[in-house]
């Protein structure tokens, strides 16, 4: 099990369990199966960035918490640097780099995403996903394919999406190379309306 895994699942389970919430009960409010939450509690795999979005809301915690163990502390402004940011690998190999980790309370999670590119992904049906808020997706450098609720459309770079991201939604890099972006991912909104 890889150790960074293991210190974010330690931190779950124990807020979990500081809060007094079931596993049966966080299953519920993080909106995945009983036996999938505790295989994720339990470390056996990685987490999908959703997943720690979900924990760190029920929890009433920053999601760099979970992440780090460590409460962010900026509150006027933060820097960081190009190539910078808080590394977090999460979901089919996208590679996320958190550009805000620093600063506290803040209203958006702010991601530059390399989603890499897979021979068949103009194709292979996408994992889907959705949460609370709404997420605002620019195109740096690639293509993209991206499906909201049933609709695909593919993005070039300088193209962007803006969606609400309680519908399923799912991305891929097409075009025979890796795709970057921008991904503003907001906070609060309705209730998920899927899977």
């Amino acid at each position: 099990m890889d150790s960074k895994i293991a210190e974010i699942a330690v931190r779950i389970g124990v807020m979990r369990e500081i809060l007094g919430i079931s596993a049966e009960e966080m299953a519920a409010q993080v909106n995945v199966p009983l036996e999938e939450y505790i295989r994720l509690e339990g470390g056996e795999s990685d987490f999908p960035i959703t997943f720690l979005q979900k924990c760190a809301a029920v929890f009433g915690v920053d999601m760099i918490e979970l992440l780090t163990g460590e409460r962010p502390k900026l509150n006027i402004y933060t820097v960081v640097r190009k190539g910078k940011g808080l590394p977090v690998e999460r979901r089919q190999g996208l590679a996320y780099l958190h550009k805000a980790h620093l600063f506290r309370n803040k209203m958006c999670e702010p991601l530059y995403v390399t989603a890499p590119y897979l021979e068949g992904n103009e194709e292979r049906p996408m994992m889907m996903n959705n949460h609370k808020g709404q997420e605002f997706d620019y195109i740096l450098e690639g293509s993209l394919r991206m499906e909201v609720d049933g609709h695909t459309v593919t993005l070039e770079a300088g193209d962007s999406i803006y969606y609400d991201s309680t519908y399923p939604h799912g991305m891929a890099a097409v075009g025979g190379k890796d795709c970057t972006f921008l991904a503003i991912v907001i906070h609060g909104g309705d209730e998920e309306k899927g899977e």
